[in-house]
């Protein structure tokens, strides 16, 4: 009963948490004349990341490197594969040409690095520091980048907080519950499955990223719906970026984080799906229902397969 309640509250949490962050970071970037992409992939991507960070770090802390790692390849994981995928199957995603040729490379780039980085066992100090250099890099382009360019102007918003205040109330509001209502999530997520003995590493791949991606989930379905394709697939691609450089950076700064008990095929399905959304975004600037279901079979092919990998 209470582990129900649990994953059922969060849930509820993170619903209003992702409705408070979207408002509140897109009226914030209009009055700024900060583009809704550059929102997307860093406040929005970064505040709907907050609960993998909680729960890695403190994963790789206690020692649990297969739920710290698990959480953030099977999150990257998810928020392509079923997020993106659903996003698009309820409305087709715009993208812009920058995200094409800037984010969604840097994003397929830092999936290679994290491979690579995990081959001799563990992710030490070292590459954590590397992780961190190189999202502070990427935080100080994407500033750049949003000074520097008008394409904020003339965008479409909903109504939204009168004051500038106000929405950075806002933001801070949905990132707090969205941390609360995605580690309550993960609490009850995590209880089930160990009721029915599931692996930790299976369960950090699969549960906990999951619920860990909830507030992906919710802000980008909420923002697809509200016609703001920038924040939707900004959130996902930031997030993924945010995942790698930020929470696994932190959490290996703070304690080595082994790669023992995982296979290759979960970091080559991790890189193919940053991979293949490039050539379905680049054709038409355009991911549609089609490329939303493929993305979606491809997802529950590879849940299957741990599933049915972790009962034998």
């Amino acid at each position: 009963m209470l582990i129900a309640l649990s994953i059922i509250g969060g849930f509820l949490i993170l619903t209003l948490g992702a409705e408070a962050l979207v408002r509140g970071a897109t009226t914030i970037a209009l009055r700024l004349g900060i583009t809704p992409l550059v929102i997307g992939l860093t406040i929005v991507a970064f505040g709907t990341s907050a609960p993998e960070l909680a729960v890695s770090v403190k994963a790789a802390l206690a020692g649990n490197s297969g739920i710290a790692l698990g959480n953030i390849v099977g999150s990257n994981i998810v928020n392509i594969g079923f997020i993106l995928g659903l996003t698009a199957l309820i409305r087709p995603i715009e993208v812009k040409s920058e995200m094409v040729k800037r984010d969604i490379p840097i994003m397929i780039f830092t999936s290679v690095l994290c491979w690579g980085l995990i081959l001799d066992g563990e992710l030490s100090l070292l590459d954590g520091s590397i992780f961190i250099a190189l999202l502070l890099a990427y935080v100080a382009f994407s500033y750049y980048s949003a000074t520097h360019t008008s394409d904020a102007a003339g965008e479409v918003v909903e109504e939204g907080p009168k004051s500038p205040w106000l929405s950075l109330l806002f933001i801070m509001v949905g990132v707090g519950m969205l941390v609360g209502g995605g580690v309550l999530f993960v609490n009850g997520a995590v209880d089930l499955a160990k009721v029915f003995g599931v692996s930790e590493v299976v369960i950090g791949l699969t549960i906990v990223a999951i619920g860990t991606s909830m507030p992906e989930l919710v802000t980008s379905v909420l923002a697809a719906l509200k016609g703001q394709s920038d924040i939707a697939i900004g959130n996902i691609v930031g997030s993924n970026i945010f995942n790698i450089l930020g929470i696994l950076g932190i959490a290996s700064v703070l304690y080595p984080v082994s790669g023992q008990g995982f296979q290759p095929l979960d970091f080559i399905v991790m890189l193919a799906f940053a991979v293949v959304i490039l050539p379905f975004a680049w054709s038409k600037l355009r991911i549609g229902r089609r490329e939303g279901a493929i993305l979606i079979l491809s997802y529950l092919a590879y849940l299957s397969y741990l599933i049915s990998n972790a009962n034998a």
